[in-house]
């Protein structure tokens, strides 16, 4: 099963943007549709934003016009770029497959601690 690294989380201000790595123990990105999930404290894990293997990305309301997926197939690596960031984006991020969260026995990466406050 491929495993997924997640980094590049960190503090940041309201306004203020990170972007995100994701690296897969072995060829992924180009295999798979991909996505960003994220999971806020005392709420369920959601998607964020999917990138099927031709390139096309679709997003969740709550981030689109500030959120970007794409992969780099040649590093093995998924990036989410955020932009204008607002404290309801704060959140443990996570990669995987699309359709993760309903998939049966799903391995999940640590994750990545996004914080955003003053």
């Amino acid at each position: 099963q491929v495993q997924f690294v997640e980094s590049g989380g960190g503090l940041v201000q309201p306004g203020g943007s990170l972007r995100l790595s994701c690296g897969a123990s072995a060829s992924a990105f180009s295999d798979y549709h991909m996505a960003w999930y994220r999971q806020a404290p005392g709420n369920q894990r959601e998607w964020v934003a999917v990138l099927t293997m031709n390139g096309a990305a679709t997003y969740a309301n709550a981030v689109r016009g500030r959120f970007t997926i794409s992969r780099d197939s040649t590093k093995n690596t998924l990036y989410l770029q955020m932009n204008n960031l607002k404290p309801e984006d704060t959140a443990v991020y996570y990669c995987n497959k699309a359709l993760a969260l309903t998939t049966p026995n799903t391995s999940w990466g640590q994750g990545t601690q996004v914080t955003v406050s003053l």
